[in-house]
């Protein structure tokens, strides 16, 4: 498996980022092609020392690294790309896993 992990910015109102993010950003994302699995983080993003400088952080699932690039080619990762870019993207980090 695969893993696409973004990490979203401090927004200045976060309840309007929120309802945007889960009403209109998800259900696009969710179309992008060979996701497995959409998981979010909930309640605050913390660093050892404390408050982390985002909001959220997505990490989408897929079967390989070559999938993503797929899918982030195809016009659903496109759409979802440019809409994540409205939404304050400070990082996107892409990475096959291995159990250990």
């Amino acid at each position: 498996m695969a893993r696409l992990i973004v990490l979203y910015n401090n927004a200045p109102d976060v309840a309007i980022f929120k309802k945007y993010y889960f009403e209109q950003h998800v259900p696009l994302a969710k179309k992008i092609p060979g996701l497995k699995k959409y998981e979010t983080s909930q309640g605050p993003v913390l660093g050892p020392a404390g408050p982390a400088p985002f909001q959220l952080v997505a990490t989408l699932h897929f079967d390989s690294v070559a999938a993503i690039q797929a899918a982030l080619a195809s016009p659903e990762g496109q759409a979802a790309a440019a809409d994540a870019q409205t939404l304050g993207v400070a990082q996107i980090l892409i990475f096959d896993e291995r159990t250990v």
